[in-house]
């Protein structure tokens, strides 16, 4: 259901150094860094931790999002459309293709009514 967690952090440096010795022990590698980001993978998904792209602080979810995995690019513009037609907003921008240190993902943001962040998500296959 998910394709990945993602935390906001005013220190990313502190955040990282906690996350990697955290993460450490139940054998999850250090993060992999990208943007900003430090991104945590595990045979179960992704975490990741962040620097909010607004230039805000981090609070409880400023600076966070909770991906939803899509099968297809058509499944994540249909995410896209319905969230906005059931009351979401646009936001990070128009759906897209993006590169990143993952590769290549199709994928759309939206603020749920409650001003969640959260997106829907295809990685493209190498």
């Amino acid at each position: 259901m998910f394709s990945h967690i993602m935390l906001g952090a005013n220190d990313l440096e502190v955040s990282r150094d906690f996350y990697d010795a955290a993460l450490g022990v139940l054998g999850i590698k250090p993060g992999s860094q990208s943007n900003q980001r430090y991104f945590y993978r595990g045979p179960g998904g992704v975490f990741a931790i962040t620097k909010p792209i607004d230039g805000n602080d981090a609070t409880p979810a400023n600076g966070g999002t909770i991906g939803f995995s899509a099968k297809s690019v058509a499944e994540v513009d249909a995410f896209y459309a319905i969230g906005i037609n059931h009351g979401g907003s646009a936001c990070e921008g128009a759906p897209g293709y993006r590169e990143g240190v993952a590769g290549t993902v199709y994928i759309a943001w939206l603020r749920d009514p409650a001003g969640n962040k959260i997106c829907a998500l295809h990685r493209i296959p190498k």
